[in-house]
């Protein structure tokens, strides 16, 4: 029997915890290091799912020669450095997104990344959400015929914190750039995007000269359509739904709860109105991209987004916030 791939984490905040929930649920993975700069952090994550080390020093991790890999749930300013020392050391990682809010970084270790003969996965996990993965692979078996429209909703129950949102790089970058890979997910060349940015009812976002709504239209290679629909605030939960349109019929994915069963009696109806919130309703999405990137990591199908998936879905963001402030439809070649 193979033994346990022995991971390293960097970060232990709140994506932190549910990525070292997902390794101490794997019997594929175990948690042998933890880091956090806040010790007290790395220390109860640790002791709470099972860490063998801990430290306050990513270096001590990347270089210790006791993991077979990284994954880096640090803050976003972080992650190119962490990537780059992951390179040099051979360690694979598993990098939560984005790469950074900063093309011009990304781009700065770009070459380097593509020559690298180790592990580079992207931490897009909603491509592994058992429901979306079942809509994918039955478009791409021709169940509806030629997809025409993809569209993607996505809200959150309300907005996060104002010292998040300053920092966060705008809903584009933070918020949407899930979608913009969902996006590419099922039309990989976007060659034009068109959207805009509203202020509906966030006074906070607003100060902080970011949007608190968005919609974004993508149009792709051959004519396809993608149509996103972002907002901060949601009043009955975490709206998450996707539908995609061929010449040949319709695929649909609601919103998921503890329950899908409705019932309709004397009583009334009952709609099954209660929705799960984030972490759990991507809980099988986190345990479901790590094992996927365990699976690449032992020489099997490689099926983890990568550095250059990143990279497109941050050079969307960058010309959807362009084509909401100038009002514009930009044109983009993610090949370049």
């Amino acid at each position: 029997m193979t033994s346990p791939a022995k991971i390293g984490l960097i970060g232990t905040g709140r994506i932190g915890k549910v990525h070292a929930a997902s390794i101490a649920a794997l019997p594929e993975t175990t948690l042998q290091w933890v880091c956090d700069p806040f010790i007290e952090g790395a220390e109860a994550t640790a002791q709470l799912f099972g860490g063998v080390h801990v430290t306050a020093d990513p270096r001590d991790v990347i270089s210790s020669g006791d993991v077979d890999a990284v994954v880096i749930a640090a803050p976003t300013p972080t992650h190119v450095d962490l990537i780059d020392l992951a390179i040099d050391a051979g360690v694979p990682v598993l990098c939560e997104k984005p790469i950074d809010l900063d093309i011009l970084r990304v781009d700065a270790l770009r070459e380097k990344a593509r020559a690298a003969s180790t592990l580079i996965s992207l931490g897009f996990n909603r491509r592994f959400d058992p429901h979306f993965a079942e809509l994918h692979r039955r478009v791409s078996a021709g169940e509806i015929g030629a997809l025409e429209q993809l569209i993607i909703t996505s809200r959150d129950p309300e907005p996060p914190p104002a010292a998040y949102v300053a920092v966060s790089g705008g809903i584009f970058r933070d918020m949407t750039i899930h979608d913009f890979d969902m996006a590419r997910f099922f039309v990989p060349n976007i060659v034009e995007v068109t959207a805009h940015g509203g202020n509906q009812f966030s006074g906070m976002i607003a100060d902080a000269d970011d949007y608190d709504s968005a919609v974004v239209v993508l149009r792709g290679a051959d004519g396809e359509f993608v149509t996103i629909t972002n907002s901060r605030h949601s009043v009955y939960g975490y709206d998450q739904r996707l539908e995609a349109f061929g010449d040949e019929g319709l695929l649909q994915v609601g919103n998921i709860g503890p329950s899908n069963v409705r019932s309709s009696t004397s009583a009334g109806i009952d709609t099954g109105s209660e929705i799960y919130g984030n972490i759990v309703r991507y809980t099988d999405a986190y345990r479901l991209e790590l094992a996927a990137f365990v699976e690449a990591l032992r020489g099997g199908e490689d099926r983890t987004p990568g550095f250059e998936d990143g990279r497109a879905a941050l050079i969307l963001a960058d010309a959807a916030l362009l084509s909401a402030k100038e009002n514009i439809t930009v044109a983009v070649d993610l090949s370049a």
